[in-house]
């Protein structure tokens, strides 16, 4: 079997993308017969089909996702190593860093978590380019863009009914309980009507919320929890939300401890065995785990963590 070459990589990940031969040829310029060859060349020697053809254009099959998936990740280290070979034959100090930092974070996370950490990174390391992405924590979520190699470190939910994908580093960050908010001044919340949002729903409290009687099916659903505050601040409903999702909520709102039973969920950074040990993310690493809690509104949550598993 002959090894695939990076330029065959960058055509089976354009066809993905692109979602056939003619519109990746336009994007890589080649032509059309040239991106066809490729991918039969890399048929060839991965020893399975990996797009199915059609009309319509091209799909990977589920080989050819897989080989899509790595083939992004041995592109990214790719650029990579010629970055740190560089850095190193100039004598760089480490503070000297350079290029893009590809992260994806569920919104909260995004909103709240990062942007901390993000500033401590740039003081330190001026020269590397964060580029955030904002993903839902539904299905694959953030650690799926990081096992397909869309991005470099993703923060993500960990221990939720959601497989994590395999093969993949996580470490917690955080643990932040969740608590019943309403309208200021209410007196009773439980008798409201519920609002919640799909990704609120994929958590591992499921079974705690099971337990609950008092808690209605949710009449509302929201795209995101920005909205589901919103709706609730409107005297709308009540909601069942995590520490994060409540940072800097509005006077409007009251924000209820739910006892000593009340659920938590675990927030973490993921990453590939292969990224972890790249300078950019360690350095990125290092600020996640020297952060602390953000202080808002009975946050409850617990210090970083200092621990790495393989998922």
């Amino acid at each position: 079997m002959a090894d695939l070459a990076p330029h065959e990589l960058r055509v089976l990940v354009a066809v993905a993308e692109k979602g056939g031969f003619s519109a990746a040829a336009a994007v890589l310029g080649l032509t059309q017969s040239a991106v066809s060859h490729s991918v039969r060349s890399s048929e060839t020697k991965v020893g399975a089909v990996l797009f199915e053809r059609s009309g319509r254009g091209a799909r990977p099959t589920a080989a050819g996702a897989s080989a899509v998936a790595h083939a992004r990740r041995i592109l990214r280290l790719l650029d990579v190593m010629v970055a740190e070979a560089r850095a190193a034959a100039r004598g760089a100090r480490p503070e000297t860093l350079a290029g893009p930092l590809r992260i994806a974070a569920f919104r909260s996370a995004a909103l709240h978590l990062l942007p901390a950490a993000l500033e401590r990174l740039r003081v330190r390391h001026p020269g590397i380019d964060p580029e955030v992405r904002i993903v839902r924590e539904v299905g694959p979520g953030a650690a799926g863009e990081v096992a397909a190699g869309r991005a470099d470190l993703g923060i993500a939910t960990i221990g939720t009914r959601a497989p994590m994908p395999a093969g993949l580093i996580r470490s917690v960050l955080i643990e932040e309980p969740y608590a019943l908010v309403h309208p200021a001044g209410h007196p009773d919340p439980r008798s409201l009507p519920l609002v919640d949002w799909a990704e609120n729903c994929t958590s591992y409290t499921k079974d705690w919320w099971a337990a609950q009687e008092w808690i209605p099916r949710a009449t509302v659903e929201a795209e995101d929890d920005g909205a589901v505050l919103s709706m609730v601040s409107s005297g709308l409903g009540m909601a069942i939300m995590p520490a994060l999702s409540l940072t800097g909520a509005p006077p409007t709102l009251e924000i209820t401890d739910l006892g000593p039973d009340r659920p938590t969920r675990e927030v973490g950074y993921v990453t590939t065995p292969e990224q972890s040990r790249t300078r950019a993310v360690r350095a990125l690493v290092r600020e996640l785990r020297e952060l602390r809690a953000p202080r808002g509104r009975r946050d409850g949550t617990a210090p970083a963590t200092d621990t790495d598993t393989a998922a």
